[in-house]
């Protein structure tokens, strides 16, 4: 049985629920400014906006890296460094990149580099001394790399965090951001020579 079987409660109640909106809307008109005028008191309208929902959904927040999920537990903050930079050795400001860097001729400088005990005395120090540092770079770019697949993976996954993810679906996700490229995948160079990622047979 409904509730507004009686013809003359529906109109009751149509009227009051009228007049209550109505005393809304006037109780707004009189919140506005006004301004006096020959035909009486004007009240100024606001601008009319037009309300449009979004095309597209908003943007996931992007996977922290693992630098920056170790910042974000140690409390590190990313902080500009100087680019200058005083060296206590000559007593002058030298740049830390860019011309003239503090570390470029820093083997040169060291006129003598000690053996060490258990080494090659007939060993080239200083040419083992760039290799160190070539393979360190080497590991850096490696790293970051790994750390970009990693995030691409996350983000095509639709997840924040890559410990969500299971091995299988991290290496297929990666595998999928490496198709992503102009070349397919072709001319990419795999984090590691020996594991390169398994195509699936259709």
């Amino acid at each position: 049985m409904s509730f507004f079987s009686d013809k003359s409660k529906l109109n009751d109640y149509l009227k009051e629920l009228t007049r209550d909106n109505t005393q809304l809307i006037v109780n707004e008109l009189f919140k506005l400014p006004v301004t006096s005028a020959d035909t009486g008191v004007l009240a100024t309208l606001p601008d009319r906006k037009t309300i449009i929902p979004r095309e597209k959904p908003l943007p996931k927040d992007k996977p922290l890296t693992r630098w920056e999920k170790f910042a974000k537990t140690k409390g590190i903050l990313n902080r500009k460094r100087d680019r200058m930079v005083y060296n206590e050795e000559t007593g002058e400001y030298e740049a830390r990149w860019g011309y003239k860097p503090k570390d470029k001729d820093q083997l040169s400088q060291d006129w003598l580099i000690p053996v060490p005990d258990h080494g090659d005395p007939m060993e080239d120090q200083y040419e083992k001394a760039r290799e160190a540092k070539k393979a360190n770079v080497d590991k850096n770019k490696k790293r970051q790399r790994r750390n970009q697949e990693e995030t691409t993976a996350a983000t095509i996954a639709g997840k924040k965090d890559i410990k969500e993810m299971k091995k299988s679906e991290l290496q297929a996700a990666i595998a999928a951001s490496k198709q992503s490229t102009a070349s397919l995948g072709k001319f990419d160079k795999p984090l590691n020579e020996k594991k390169k990622p398994k195509k699936k047979s259709k």
